[in-house]
């Protein structure tokens, strides 16, 4: 099936891009990435591509793409898994959660796709958007995504979203048990660490993966930290 130019030049940028950020690009990203004029001129020529078959969208979600078929001809191997954003967790002094959400703020139903390849696992995750930057040092910037596993149970040195029960705060540090108070650690050499008394905080999640907000042109685009 034949292309026009800017259409070869939007499904070869998709291909690089997921190759490079393993999840799909935005229509901003591609629209920039692909040299052309407008959002509106992308939304055009990826409708043309969704007929000939060659990716597919889903237009609730600000990447839902996927791509059906490489530019070298063949269908990817890596297949993109969708996973909730539920929220917001705070990277910095612990977040005020809302009376609504007792886990993180809700966002609602947005998704974002992730290579499977870059999970160790696939069940029981979720991703929130990091605020503030009290783990610059691990590689953790103030709008960067991060995928967690749920579970209640960390090591030392683990990266967690840990709620603080009395407050019923949220925020994400490095974990570690010290006798009968749990010490959440910053990575940033200019904040203390938060100390809390072992019953009175607990694990949420333990991050798996950091991606990167790249329309705010960070470099390393992913990270696995755990």
């Amino acid at each position: 099936m034949s292309l026009s130019q800017p259409q070869q030049k939007i499904w070869h940028f998709i291909y690089r891009f997921m190759q490079e950020h393993h999840i799909p690009p935005t229509i901003r990203e591609i629209a920039s990435g692909a040299e052309l004029s407008s959002t509106s001129v992308v939304s055009y020529h990826l409708g043309i591509l969704e007929e000939k078959g060659f990716i597919k969208r889903d237009r609730n979600r600000s990447r839902g793409l996927r791509l059906l078929v490489t530019p070298a001809g063949v269908a990817p191997t890596d297949n993109l898994i969708p996973v909730p954003l539920i929220g917001r967790i705070a990277a910095g002094e612990p977040m005020l959660l809302p009376p609504s959400a007792p886990d993180f703020g809700i966002f609602g139903d947005e998704t974002i796709e992730v290579a499977r390849s870059n999970l160790r696992y696939t069940d029981n995750i979720f991703a929130v958007e990091v605020r503030g930057d009290s783990m610059i040092d691990a590689l953790v910037n103030d709008g960067d995504i991060v995928i967690l596993r749920y579970q209640n149970n960390a090591d030392n040195g683990d990266m967690v979203a840990a709620l603080l029960r009395e407050s019923n705060e949220t925020t994400l540090k490095h974990f570690y048990l010290e006798g009968k108070r749990v010490r959440l650690q910053p990575a940033n050499p200019f904040m203390e660490p938060i100390y809390v008394d072992a019953d009175k905080v607990t694990v949420q999640g333990k991050v798996i993966l950091v991606i990167r907000r790249f329309e705010q042109a960070r470099p390393s685009p992913e990270m696995i930290v755990g």
